[in-house]
């Protein structure tokens, strides 16, 4: 007789990823440490990200089997660099461990995976092998920094990030400006080292009544989100520093 098939976790990781450990009680609940806990075979981004992670929760609740007994499965690097929202990468060999009746976690290195992270093509494929998905509840930072940023969070669209080249930049902030001036509040995130760079296009290219936002930290002591009419904010500068990830909202 088959065994019954796995369901696919999808684990959130907590916002400190590439600073200083935070404790995971302050951001991850714990019930979705102790679902983790009791997991044993993962898909992510980077294996050792994902013991370290692990470790971490072990240290507050059992696990199932020790960290070099876990059986852990790395995205392919293409997906990392290229996204796999498009339908292009077939993830179903994957989750073979969940055909096979094992629980198996998708991990990101922070937030929540599939959301500006890679992971969809790994949750279309549990929908296409009739695999049960199963979100946990965690920090995400998109919708963290919406809800503070005073925007209208009834209409708002993610667009992942803006162009590196000056011209194309700066028509894309217009693009989305239209958009967030009718009311869609448009949010986007930039990697550590290019706020400067991206807050300076912001406010020269934006006009003086938008509002703009920008959020970093969020769920770590120096967490802050600030929104302003771009009048106010010029000649000052990126409220987030310039060696954090942060997330940017335009809106009215």
């Amino acid at each position: 007789m088959a065994s019954q098939p796995g369901a696919l976790y999808l684990v959130p990781a907590p916002l400190d990823f590439g600073g200083t450990p935070q404790p995971l009680a302050g951001s991850i609940p714990d019930h979705t440490m102790v679902v983790a806990a009791g997991l044993t075979h993962w898909i992510c981004e980077n294996a050792k990200t994902a013991r370290s992670y692990l470790k971490r929760i072990g240290e507050l609740h059992p696990l199932a089997a020790p960290l070099q007994e876990q059986h852990i499965t790395e995205l392919p690097r293409e997906v990392h660099k290229k996204g796999d929202h498009d339908g292009s990468f077939d993830a179903r060999p994957l989750l073979a461990a969940a055909l096979a009746g094992h629980d198996t976690g998708l991990l990101s290195e922070a937030g929540m995976p599939a959301v500006a992270d890679p992971g969809s093509s790994v949750v279309r494929a549990a929908h296409e092998l009739n695999l049960r998905v199963v979100p946990l509840v965690g920090p995400v930072s998109l919708l963290l920094a919406l809800a503070a940023s005073g925007l209208n969070g009834q209409n708002f669209a993610f667009v992942g990030y803006l162009p590196q080249d000056a011209g194309p930049r700066a028509q894309r902030i217009r693009e989305l400006e239209t958009l967030a001036l009718k009311g869609q509040t448009q949010l986007f995130i930039e990697t550590p080292y290019r706020n400067a760079a991206i807050w300076d296009a912001l406010v020269k290219t934006l006009h003086p009544q938008t509002r703009l936002a920008v959020a970093s930290a969020l769920t770590l002591p120096a967490e802050s989100t600030r929104c302003r009419a771009v009048s106010a904010w010029r000649g000052a500068p990126c409220p987030a520093s310039n060696d954090v990830p942060a997330v940017y909202l335009i809106g009215k």
